[in-house]
């Protein structure tokens, strides 16, 4: 069974923040804006995601909108859990974050005893799928209660802390190139951390001047963002079928590449005459007894 997941490349990180983004703004749009609850976007948004799970989980190739639907849904779900755990449950960041941290570490360890691979190009079977989707779920709420504790409580105000986020994110892929530290570990460090940015960027462009954001509000805000994930998907689409044509183009030549050798081969052989000719041969008959 191949892999159901996107190549890692800039391209899928960049995405990647996009989505996060969006899930921030988008799951603000529904429970604040629109005045819906915290409590009930999660359980609408929450029912998306698990529809959408299951469709991927059933699909046997990568399907980037798919993909990318699914990870939205992780992302604005994340959003209203983490508000309704901080907010109206009153947990706070610390004890809302806490809590979510021992469930991702839960995770993780089923995952390692599972004995399914952690490095997300060998996510090949459902059981390793089922957790990785899992993990993303719970890291995308926990990321949401980091990007608010941070906003609220640091003195960095949203874009401070979203600069913050995006440094150490530099950093991984720093460390990724240069220090012989698991790349699997850094990837799942960073993936963990694009929600934060994603937090407090949303929240950044969102937010009213007077909160420390730029004003746009959550509806403008997410139809921007909206705009660039279909953007990007359309442009990873394109991607793929460049990537398609170049191998089909590949194989082509190199097979025509092989053909033309072995013709020039044959070509020396029977030039040599090591090679037998075909036609043109006279056959001698063994003559019969001749009658007296």
């Amino acid at each position: 069974m191949s892999t159901k997941l996107p190549q890692i490349t800039l391209v899928f990180w960049i995405l990647k923040i996009a989505a996060t983004t969006l899930g921030e703004t988008g799951g603000d749009l529904i429970a604040q804006t629109l005045n819906v609850g915290y409590l009930t976007s999660f359980l609408v948004l929450i029912g998306i995601f698990v529809c959408t799970l299951v469709w991927q989980l059933s699909v046997r190739s990568f399907q980037p909108v798919l993909y990318w639907t699914v990870i939205l849904s992780t992302s604005m779900a994340g959003t209203t859990l983490s508000d309704f755990m901080d907010r109206t449950l009153d947990l706070g960041y610390a004890l809302g974050a806490a809590v979510l941290v021992t469930a991702l570490l839960i995770v993780f360890a089923v995952w390692k005893v599972s004995g399914h691979s952690f490095n997300v190009v060998d996510i090949n079977t459902f059981g390793a799928e089922l957790l990785y989707w899992i993990a993303i779920l719970i890291s995308n709420t926990l990321g949401t209660a980091s990007g608010d504790f941070l906003s609220d409580t640091s003195g960095l105000g949203y874009g401070g802390s979203a600069l913050l986020v995006a440094g150490l994110i530099a950093g991984l892929a720093f460390a990724m190139k240069y220090t012989p530290i698991s790349n699997v570990l850094l990837f799942w460090i960073a993936f963990v951390l694009t929600r934060p940015l994603g937090a407090t960027a949303g929240d950044l462009f969102s937010k009213p001047p007077e909160k420390g954001g730029l004003g746009y509000g959550t509806y403008s805000s997410s139809i921007v963002l909206l705009a660039l994930l279909v953007g990007l998907i359309i442009f990873s689409y394109r991607q793929r079928a460049r990537a398609s044509i170049a191998e089909s183009a590949h194989l082509d030549a190199a097979e025509n590449l092989v053909v033309g050798m072995a013709g020039t081969r044959h070509a020396e052989l029977d030039q040599a005459g090591v090679l037998p000719e075909h036609g043109g041969h006279e056959t001698t008959e063994t003559p019969g007894p001749q009658r007296s």
